[in-house]
């Protein structure tokens, strides 16, 4: 179902786009992450641990920017994770307020173990759509996602 709303063509269509974009984000991602809760993690958490997997040990700022989260919910993230013993924090030793988050041995067996399930789910969620049509997609939400805060916030006012 799309808007209700009556506006001008160019204001439906922007409004349509967003509400199916969102719903289709949010269906998918209902449906892919179910093994997550499984294994008592958030999406949030998975990300932070497939970051450090794949990218080895960072700051606690730079894993904040690379998943999108704040400082305050990036530290919830980490502390969470810390209890679970997946990950551990090392505070600098020149400025001790800064901290490097590592992947502990617990966390990569636990990655390692949860990221081929997310994998599958994640290819039966795509198989609707051909190679092309997962190309074009990628293509748009690129050309979507990479407008800078400025001139979004310039369209606002």
């Amino acid at each position: 179902m799309g808007t209700h709303f009556k506006g001008t063509k160019k204001e439906i269509h922007s409004l349509n786009s967003f509400i199916k974009l969102l719903r289709a984000a949010d269906s998918v991602s209902s449906r892919v992450n179910l093994s997550l809760v499984k294994n008592g993690l958030t999406q949030s958490q998975f990300n932070v641990l497939d970051a450090l997997f794949h990218l080895g040990s960072l700051s606690q700022r730079d894993l904040g920017k690379k998943i999108f989260k704040s400082g305050g919910n990036i530290t919830m993230v980490i502390d969470n994770l810390e209890k679970q013993e997946l990950v551990e924090r090392e505070r600098g030793k020149k400025d001790r307020r800064f901290f490097t988050i590592h992947l502990t041995k617990k966390g990569k067996a636990l990655y390692e173990k949860i990221f081929p399930v997310q994998l599958e789910a994640i290819v039966k969620e795509f198989n609707v759509l051909s190679e092309y049509e997962m190309i074009e997609l990628q293509k748009l939400c690129k050309l979507i996602g990479k407008q800078s805060s400025e001139e979004k916030l310039d369209k606002i006012k």
